[in-house]
């Protein structure tokens, strides 16, 4: 028996109005999807600003505010691996809603929240729904979009993420500048109600993921859904391959884990090291003039979002491969520099930092490319969910270790470990990224799936 996927069937293809309809379809997938990143940035960024006020406000010991400082992250890991399979399962639409509606309590729930016990439970399981909103979202777009809109599209997701991050900083240190009211935290921390619910009312109506519906051997369904939406009718292909079964064990299974790999080690790969230079933060930002932490974090999200605007901008003229194995020699550089030269002039530092942190969120964009792109359907959220869940033990690294490191070992350790993982990341990409631009998805997915350059 062989797996049924999908293409556009030989024909005409959509024109005038109903090429313009169809584009704002896709457009809206996009920015919808996007804007549950925007929440999971918006969940994340806030609780720098609120965690010290809750801290007085609730009396929490160090370990007590550690924990809900990590909780979030913890939520990821767990909601990563457990949704993004139960995404696979029940469908992308179901689970597209149920996200945001799991955003929307528990931000609210956070104004009623007693102790440190009681805001710890809703923190992880929002975190648990940031976790799933990656492998949705990624899944959603990847299945709808066209490919030569996909790369771009799929970019845009991380660029939501960082507009959702930055707006909490800045609320955050807006409000507490504003006001110094001994529940102002519980406001900062549901603030992500807002987002939430815009979002959740604008995802109402979307439709199934037709290749989930083909995938599930719904394929009138898929049929009538791409028809209306997407303009075009779906033919069947064979490409003789086995099926595959929805659960993690297929991510190993002999076809696919290379791929599993290669999402997995180059997504802890950028992440980790961009947690262990943002050490470095306060120090230049107070060589740019900028002298108030909280300041200094927000232009450092507004030099971020800038770099991924660049990358998802320049995707389909440089290529994925390119992208992604150049930026990671070039960030290799500069932590090379920094570890070898820690005690070096400001400037010197502030550029190493700043070439750091544009090639780092250039690069960036591809952690919601790739993953949506190297898995077929019956396991893409899976993988995405798995993916981001050992990018979370990367996060985890840099939040924990390196401050212990620094104490133990000094900078130039840290720095040059972080050097050492951007090299590992460009072997890796080097050696498994593919080329998948203009590609349709059934042929990038397929077993073997021939690498293409650009």
């Amino acid at each position: 028996m062989s797996v049924t996927h999908t293409r556009r069937a030989p024909g005409p293809s959509p024109a005038g109005p109903d090429l313009r309809r169809v584009r704002r379809f896709e457009t809206r997938v996009a920015v919808c999807a996007g804007g549950g990143e925007v929440c999971d940035g918006w969940v994340l960024g806030v609780v720098g600003a609120a965690l010290p006020l809750a801290r007085a406000d609730l009396e929490l010991s160090p370990v007590w505010a550690g924990l809900i400082g990590a909780a979030s992250l913890i939520g990821l890991f767990f909601g990563g691996l457990v949704f993004g399979r139960l995404t696979d399962r029940i469908g992308r639409q179901k689970m597209y809603l149920i996200d945001l509606l799991v955003f929307l309590i528990g931000s609210l729930l956070q104004l009623v929240v007693q102790d440190a016990v009681q805001l710890l439970a809703v923190r992880l399981v929002m975190g648990a729904a940031v976790g799933a909103d990656y492998a949705i979202s990624g899944s959603l777009v990847a299945e709808f979009a066209p490919p030569k809109r996909r790369g771009r599209l799929l970019a845009s997701l991380i660029v939501f993420w960082y507009v959702g991050y930055t707006l909490a900083t800045g609320l955050g240190i807006a409000l507490t500048s504003w006001s110094s009211n001994d529940s102002l935290w519980r406001w900062i921390l549901a603030s992500s109600a807002v987002p939430s619910l815009v979002v959740l009312l604008a995802r109402l109506g979307t439709p199934e993921s037709p290749s989930w519906l083909v995938s599930k051997g719904r394929f009138a369904e898929a049929e009538a859904i791409s028809e209306r939406w997407l303009g075009h009718r779906l033919q069947r292909t064979e490409p003789g391959s086995a099926p595959i079964t929805t659960g993690h064990a297929a991510l190993f299974s002999r076809p696919y884990i290379r791929r599993t790999l290669f999402a997995s080690v180059f997504w802890l790969c950028q992440v980790t090291p961009f947690f262990a230079i943002s050490t470095f933060a306060p120090q230049v930002m107070g060589s740019l003039g900028a002298h108030d932490d909280g300041i200094g974090e927000l232009l450092l999200n507004v030099f971020l979002l800038v770099g991924c605007l660049t990358g998802m901008m320049v995707i389909n003229q440089v290529g994925r491969r390119k992208l992604l194995s150049w930026p990671f020699l070039v960030t290799a550089s500069a932590l090379l520099v920094l570890g070898l030269w820690p005690h070096g002039p400001q400037w010197a530092i502030a550029v190493c930092f700043a070439i750091f942190a544009l090639f780092h969120s250039a690069s960036s964009v591809l952690q919601a490319v790739y993953p949506s792109e190297v898995f077929p359907t019956e396991i893409r959220a899976t993988g995405i969910g798995f993916a981001a869940a050992v990018s979370r033990v990367g996060a985890a690294v840099g939040t924990f270790l390196v401050p212990m490191g620094m104490a133990a070992w000094g900078v130039s350790a840290v720095m040059l470990l972080g050097c050492t993982l951007s090299l590992v990341g460009a072997l890796v990409s080097v050696t498994w990224a593919p080329e998948t631009g203009s590609l349709e998805l059934p042929p990038v997915s397929r077993p073997h799936a021939p690498s293409r350059t650009t």
